[in-house]
């Protein structure tokens, strides 16, 4: 099974950074297009970022222009640079393949953007 471990949220002002790191465990990554999700409380969760694997990438409106995701094959771990973090930005950060079928979701990562 391959396993999803996402870090790097935290608690940040408006306006501020962050990058989040997701790794996955097992050789199918450098197969497989990835996604960040996010979730905020109350509502459903959505695709805010996609890398395929020949690195072309795609972006939620909402996020455009301020994210960016990127992928590391050798160490079989997708990112996302956060910037101009603003506090609708708040919400739980997953990653996983960017349309069926998953893989087992991770715990993910909270990021908490203050107004």
């Amino acid at each position: 099974q391959v396993q999803l471990v996402e870090s790097g949220g935290g608690l940040v002002q408006a306006g501020g950074s962050l990058t989040l790191s997701c790794a996955a465990s097992g050789s199918i990554f450098r197969f497989s297009n990835m996604g960040w999700y996010r979730q905020a409380p109350g509502k459903q969760r959505e695709l805010v970022a996609t890398i395929t694997t020949a690195y072309n990438t795609n972006y939620a409106d909402s996020v455009k222009g301020r994210f960016t995701i990127f992928r590391d094959n050798a160490k079989n771990t997708v990112y996302l640079q956060m910037n101009s973090l603003k506090s609708e930005d708040t919400a739980v950060y997953y990653c996983n393949t960017d349309r069926l079928p998953y893989l087992i979701w991770g715990q993910g990562t909270q990021v908490t953007v203050s107004s």
